[in-house]
């Protein structure tokens, strides 16, 4: 995909990937070491009410979605970052995930012929179809063709 491939209202969803018990805790053990994300009767007794996922291990999860299903290596050039992440639901063993991607602004560079960039608003889905995680995303894109001078495309 390239920056020519993306406008406003485009809808990119990816396939699935469930979060498993095992995954859950080695991620925790590793970058978030939070009771409810290593201990599950400490999950018990917290706002969570069980074992849930680092919200960190849903974002990557996100990315990894992203990456396997349309970010291309010849396109995609990187992100500046995001505007906003919001963990709206806990992920719990066994959830399966999947992103719905919708393009909400797309910005030709000024100063890069050679390079766009666009807004994403990204949704993480659980097999209920309930958002766990609501985020604005930027992604920058290769031009196939460079803009000209005058800023025609």
């Amino acid at each position: 995909m390239y920056f020519e491939d993306v406008h406003v209202g485009l809808v990119r969803t990816t396939g699935t990937y469930e979060m498993t018990r095992e995954e859950i805790l080695a991620f925790a053990s590793e970058f978030d070491p939070q009771p409810f994300h290593l201990d599950e009767e400490a999950a018990k007794r917290s706002v969570f009410g069980g074992l849930c996922a680092s919200g960190w291990h849903t974002a990557s999860v996100m990315m990894h979605l992203q990456v396997t299903s349309w970010i291309s290596r010849e396109g995609s050039m990187g992100s500046p970052g995001f505007d906003d992440l919001r963990w709206l639901r806990p992920v719990r063993p066994g959830d399966v995930l999947s992103v719905r991607n919708t393009c909400i602004e797309v910005t030709p560079s000024r100063s890069r012929p050679d390079k766009g960039s666009a807004r994403f608003r990204a949704e993480v889905l659980n097999q209920n179809g309930e958002v766990v995680l609501d985020a604005t995303l930027i992604g920058m894109y290769r031009r196939r063709e460079p803009a000209k001078a005058n800023g025609e495309n």
